[in-house]
């Protein structure tokens, strides 16, 4: 990840946790602050993404997918 992107997500992420510490503060209930916060950082996710994270995911996804074809257990 090229040090923008790594910028934008750390300001992201720190503009979610403030949000969520105001309605912390305004006494939002915590489900709704989980919630919230939950839904920010798939947003932001969308919005700068991790394409190495990604990457890593996708291989070892295929990994577990080729070993579950090949296993002798399974059959």
């Amino acid at each position: 990840m090229d040090p923008q992107a790594r910028q934008a997500r750390i300001d992201g992420l720190q503009s979610i946790k403030k949000k969520a510490l105001n309605l912390a503060g305004a006494g939002a209930d915590a489900f709704e602050i989980r919630d919230f916060v939950t839904e920010a950082k798939k947003g932001l996710a969308y919005t700068v993404p991790e394409e190495d994270q990604f990457r890593k995911s996708k291989t070892l996804a295929l990994e577990y997918k080729r070993q579950q074809a090949t296993d002798p257990i399974v059959d």
